[in-house]
């Protein structure tokens, strides 16, 4: 690696971090406030679970629009740069929270308000599609092949930044505020905030450089014409789907610990807002650790090693730690041991080398689009309806999370089968 990329490495590696944590800040503040605030003002029901449903329904809607994010941002990030796309998607993530934190309830404007906070999911989600491939792949690009795995890992970082800034954020506003001001105004706070996070993230991305390998790519004029067409031919289909399949694990465990654990303990277990939230803050800290240690390992014993291991040692965990939740007794203690050592630890043996091998699936040519949609296009079942399908097998097995671990645990074999088979595809 010369002497100019190793000085350029750093400021790209911080600004996919800062980046990453401004896009997921925004889209996971919607996850958690959802069951405490938005299922009350913008989907009034008679009955709790419903309107609850109804909030998590657009949670899943920002997560079908990401695979359309993906193919658009993927499509441009192959021919003309991924600095570019990346600068348009911070933009359109920030813009649509700020309006969201604005947005009339349905008392105010009747049927318009869930109306327009669903269209601005939609935003939210074709921002995050192109924003999460764009931002690996600069750090993966811009490092040493022999430190890839830990390179890509970084910006994997933004992911446990920005829900802990929201779920931070979040369990100080309603701390501090009695359950009518949260409702009335508090959420709306953290919402707002984002626009300081959208200068940041400008002004970082604006000052880094393109990738070496897209400018190789540009200068030798071998661009894809179409880069969604051209990733699935010479054999890649079948990565194409492997990689959707290994992803399972990571969509499914992260919003059922990130996002519904909090539903789960406030709302069945009746925890308040201040230990779960506090609880889910504590583990994304960990994790913030943890996700560059099995990039780094990755590079070290391989990254199909630690994933197939991680999937099954994440499906399992799911066992232990809802039913300590389920037999806490409301003790702080033993609800925070169930959520930080697997959220915080384990997790992070699939989130930390998942970007390089996702990328390395891949050439440079269709790489931004390869990635983008393997991740966006199976975060639909993966992510976007693991909140509603947990709630349902919560409401099915009559408030014991057993049929929940279950799904949990088939996910990680799902995941480690589909590893597998990158393993098998690579030699």
């Amino acid at each position: 690696m010369g002497s100019t990329n190793k000085q350029k490495l750093l400021p790209v590696v911080s600004s996919s971090i800062i980046g990453a944590t401004i896009e997921w800040y925004d889209f996971f503040l919607y996850g958690v406030v959802a069951s405490l605030a938005l299922n009350h003002l913008y989907f009034p029901n008679d009955d709790p679970f419903i309107s609850t449903l109804l909030a998590y329904v657009t949670f899943a809607v920002g997560f079908v629009a990401r695979p359309i994010g993906g193919i658009i941002f993927g499509h441009f990030g192959d021919k003309i740069g991924r600095k570019k796309m990346l600068i348009l998607t911070v933009m359109i993530m920030g813009g649509s929270t700020c309006l969201i934190a604005i947005l009339p309830t349905y008392d105010q404007i009747g049927v318009w308000a869930p109306i327009i906070l669903l269209l601005l999911r939609i935003v939210q989600g074709i921002g995050l599609g192109g924003e999460w491939g764009g931002a690996v792949l600069m750090a993966y690009e811009y490092a040493p092949k022999e430190k890839r795995g830990f390179y890509a890992s970084l910006p994997q970082i933004g992911l446990s930044l920005g829900l802990l800034l929201a779920s931070g954020a979040v369990g100080l506003l309603t701390a501090n505020l009695t359950d009518a001001q949260f409702l009335s105004w508090g959420w709306r706070v953290a919402f707002g905030a984002s626009v300081l996070l959208l200068i940041l993230g400008l002004w970082m991305r604006i000052a880094v450089q393109e990738t070496p390998e897209f400018e190789k790519v540009k200068s030798s004029h071998t661009e894809s014409r179409l880069p969604f067409i051209d990733m699935w031919k010479d054999g890649k289909a079948k990565k194409v789907i492997a990689g959707m399949g290994a992803r399972y694990i990571d969509g499914v465990f992260f919003n059922v610990m990130g996002v519904f654990s909090i539903s789960y303990l406030t709302k069945d277990l009746y925890v308040s807002n201040t230990i779960a939230t506090l609880g889910v803050s504590v583990a994304a800290f960990i994790m913030c650790f943890f996700i560059p240690y099995f990039g780094y390992l990755s590079d070290r014993i391989g990254r199909i090693r630690v994933y197939f291991w991680g999937s099954l040692i994440v499906g399992l965990s799911a066992i232990p730690a809802f039913y300590l939740m389920h037999i806490s007794g409301g003790s702080t203690w033993i609800i925070w041991l169930s959520i930080i050592i697997p959220f915080g630890i384990f997790y992070a043996l699939v989130y930390g080398p998942e970007a390089a091998l996702f990328a390395e699936l891949f050439d440079s040519r269709v790489r931004y689009t390869g990635v983008s949609v393997v991740y966006q296009l199976s975060g639909i079942f993966a992510s976007g309806i693991t909140p509603i399908i947990a709630a349902t097998l919560i409401e099915v097995g009559g408030g014991s999370p057993l049929l929940l671990t279950l799904y949990v645990l088939f996910a990680g074999l799902v995941s480690a089968t589909s590893v597998w088979w990158i393993g098998k595809l690579n030699k």
